[in-house]
């Protein structure tokens, strides 16, 4: 009787340090992607600002293009970041290379704050803008893979949708407070000021606030899947090439690696339309304010926070696959109408916030449920590389491009309805893509590894 109420207790404290530890995961993972994004968004929301410090002043367009090239050629790295980065996190551990991303993210952001601009040293303005973006598309590639990694292996079984969901909520929280501060800075700042000084604050917070998200990684234990394979694996194995996980990926799993680029598609350019360029686009072709159209995508960040840990909850329940043909056919179904209404109600502020509010919920079906697929599609001992490979390829690819792709589809068919139409094909490419992947929704990630070692 005592062997029992011993062994009771002792399951219950076990119970009870993986539950302290997940929720320390859980915390860890939400406030560094939280701020890496703050980081990475205040471009996006700068972006006209940027444009009219760091490039020659010509036509306005070329301009806004100009900066659009430079936000979209930080994305170069992106791949060969997410090689240098999943092969690090599957050698040396999620922690470590969450811990360093943080620290590189920041850094690069900091400096960014600190460029003399166009006025003052000419086209070595540009070029420092694009080396420090380049870095930071680097350090962004390893952060997301890393995040969803991390939490999906930490997380029960049947609740990985709504943990691994805090992943793009956490990303949605750092563009929603950087939407929210450069919102209230062009209420408060004159243009002359926003200009000179006032667009430099959100990247010199970058320091102070990714030293904080260093100090909270290097705190943490590795997730247990990761740790268990560790310790299962031949001292042989552990002495190979940190480039093994990367061989080991391009040998065994091309096929998913593939599946899983096709699919990440749709958030490539869904997220960065709707949540980078909406501005741009609400500001530039529907003729609002500035801070009226940053306002706008602001409401559709607080619906895409409220509405994602839903999605991940109905992935739980539906599955991942499901979850994410739904998404795809909503893109494909409503698109061009809501980006007719949009444009059809010119003034209309009420209707353009409408219609990024569907926007937002077709958009967190998709998101809310892709980093959980993604880390299932993979076993544990290529895991982060296969998620950061598929993710980082197809947001270098379509995601960084689009909105320069977008602003060039306008210009040259002189429709507002160009991204409408170029959106909706890229949800029929995913779609295609997500009917022919396959998932181990709802098991044992350990136990996928096993399975495809057998």
């Amino acid at each position: 009787m005592n062997t029992s109420h011993s062994g009771s207790t002792k399951d219950h404290h076990l119970d009870s340090e993986r539950s302290l530890a997940l929720r320390r995961a859980a915390k860890a993972s939400f406030i560094g992607n939280f701020i890496e994004w703050f980081d990475y968004a205040s471009y996006g929301y700068l972006v006209t600002v940027i444009g009219h410090a760091f490039f020659p002043a010509a036509d306005k367009s070329i301009q806004l293009l100009s900066t659009y090239a430079v936000f979209a050629m930080s994305f170069i790295l992106r791949p060969i970041g997410a090689v240098v980065w999943g092969a690090w996190g599957d050698r040396w551990g999620r922690r470590w290379a969450l811990s360093w991303s943080i620290l590189i993210m920041s850094g690069s952001t900091f400096f960014i704050g600190l460029l003399p601009t166009y006025s003052v040293i000419g086209m070595a303005s540009a070029i420092g803008l694009l080396v420090l973006r380049m870095i930071q598309g680097f350090s962004a590639s390893g952060e997301y893979a890393g995040a969803g990694t991390f939490l999906a292996e930490y997380a029960p079984p049947a609740r990985r949708g709504i943990y691994t969901s805090l992943v793009p909520a956490s990303t949605a929280c750092g563009l929603l407070a950087g939407s929210l501060m450069v919102t209230g800075m062009f209420s408060v700042l004159s243009e002359d000021a926003m200009n000179t000084w006032g667009w430099r604050v959100p990247f010199l917070l970058a320091g102070p606030l990714g030293l904080i998200g260093r100090y909270i990684r290097v705190h943490l234990e590795d997730s247990p899947a990761y740790q268990e394979m560790r310790a299962e694996m031949p001292q042989e194995q552990k002495a190979t090439s940190w480039s093994e996980p990367l061989r080991l990926l391009l040998h065994d799993h091309l096929h998913k690696t593939l599946i899983t680029f096709g699919v990440s598609c749709l958030n490539a350019v869904a997220f960065y339309m709707l949540l980078t360029y909406m501005p741009t686009y609400v500001h530039e072709e529907l003729g609002f304010s500035q801070d009226t159209s940053t306002l706008a995508t602001s409401v559709m960040l607080v619906v895409y926070i409220a509405a994602i840990f839903l999605m991940g909850h109905l992935s739980d329940s539906f599955g991942r696959r499901r979850m994410l043909i739904a998404a795809c056919v909503a893109f494909i179904v409503l698109t061009i109408p809501l980006f007719i209404v949009m444009t059809k109600a010119a003034g209309m502020f009420v209707a353009v916030i409408l219609c990024q509010i569907i926007f937002a919920i077709a958009l967190t079906a998709n998101d809310g449920t892709l980093a959980t697929f993604l880390a299932e599609s993979f076993p544990t001992n290529v895991r982060y590389s296969g998620f950061a490979l598929s993710f980082n390829g197809a947001n270098a690819l379509l995601g960084g491009t689009t909105p320069f792709i977008v602003t060039w589809l306008i210009k040259i068919t002189g429709s507002p309805l160009a991204p409408a139409v170029y959106l909706t094909v890229i949800a029929l490419i995913a779609m295609v893509a997500i009917f022919r992947s396959r998932t181990i929704h709802g098991s044992e990630l350990t136990e996928e590894q096993a399975q495809s070692e057998v």
